[in-house]
């Protein structure tokens, strides 16, 4: 579902570049009509993006002196999470074919990534790159339908929990979640248990919801909104479970808004800055810290052992 309304969505913007360099050549030459055709579409892109900082920064929480950004440091945040947004949406997630990747001789438990609203599996590829180099087996979930009450995406999520153990024969995985694919892990955690999972990598995910969700539609969006009944319902259930958890997040993060809506009292919380919501996907940064979480849960036991690191 996700690629047919992101081929749509390209579709869109071709039709739109064509008719604008269609107009654009009866005054300028053909070449100059193609570039600015190419960069009003590019423009409405950043418009866009533009629009979720503003609206994220409204909403936002006080950022810390030491994580405040100059004019620079903005520039690159911005051009940053519009790389790769543009990436994921117009290449990764269309290419996206659900493939696990089992590592000879892996050094670590196998992974399983869980994608966030209104994505797929390709929202991962710089991750999995990363995994594949490290000989680390790992594979993705799509979560559908796109719109469906987070609940509904718990029976995947153990479908795929299932079939990446039996794959590899592990006796654990570690679960790494983008965003609403947090929030899918943490409620599959209150139904399953942790008796195959070693750790939990969030990323992005809004422990305690966002503001930008009153704009998404779906059943899921609603319950990321900040006075959600699910989400409190959520925090009273799954207690017991947060040493299990890690979340990272950034403090310049676009579509999590207060930022500190990542924040998770009792899990591990490691906070970057000049990162936005997508990019926190790709970058090195951030994929580096998730590959330390994943090692560092391979000699994990038991709950308790857990515990201990936090």
């Amino acid at each position: 579902m996700v690629v047919r309304i992101l081929l749509a969505i390209m579709a869109v913007q071709i039709a739109a570049a064509l008719a604008i360099w269609h107009a654009a050549a009866q005054y300028v030459p053909p070449d100059l009509a193609l570039l600015l055709a190419l960069l009003a579409v590019v423009l409405v892109r950043g418009a866009i993006s533009a629009n979720n900082f503003r609206m994220a920064r409204k909403a936002g929480c006080a950022v810390p002196d030491e994580h405040q950004l100059g004019l620079a440091g903005r520039l690159c945040l911005f051009c940053g999470e519009f790389r790769a947004s543009m990436l994921a949406s117009s290449w990764t997630m269309l290419r996206h074919r659900p493939a696990p990747f089992f590592a000879p001789g892996a050094r670590a438990l196998p992974v399983l990534l869980v994608h966030g609203y209104g994505c797929n599996g390709g929202f991962w590829a710089a991750l999995r790159a990363l995994l594949q180099r490290e000989r680390i087996s790992h594979d993705t979930v799509d979560l559908e339908p796109l719109t469906a009450p987070l609940d509904d995406y718990v029976a995947q999520l153990d479908c795929a929990v299932q079939r990446l153990l039996a794959a590899t024969g592990a006796p654990r995985i570690v679960i790494v979640a983008h965003s609403m694919g947090g929030l899918v892990a943490r409620a599959w955690l209150r139904r399953h248990g942790a008796r195959h999972v070693a750790r939990i990598v969030t990323v992005g995910t809004p422990h305690h919801g966002t503001a930008l969700a009153s704009i998404g539609i779906g059943a899921n969006a609603r319950q990321m909104r900040q006075d959600s009944a699910w989400l409190a319902g959520l925090a009273q259930d799954d207690a017991a479970w947060r040493p299990l958890i890690t979340s990272v997040w950034s403090w310049h993060d676009n579509i999590v808004a207060p930022q500190t809506s990542c924040r998770l009292p009792d899990a591990r919380n490691i906070a970057f800055s000049g990162i936005g919501h997508v990019a926190l996907g790709s970058d090195p940064r951030v994929l580096c810290c998730i590959l330390d979480e994943i090692l560092a849960a391979g000699p994990l036991t038991a709950l308790q052992s857990a515990a201990t690191i936090n």
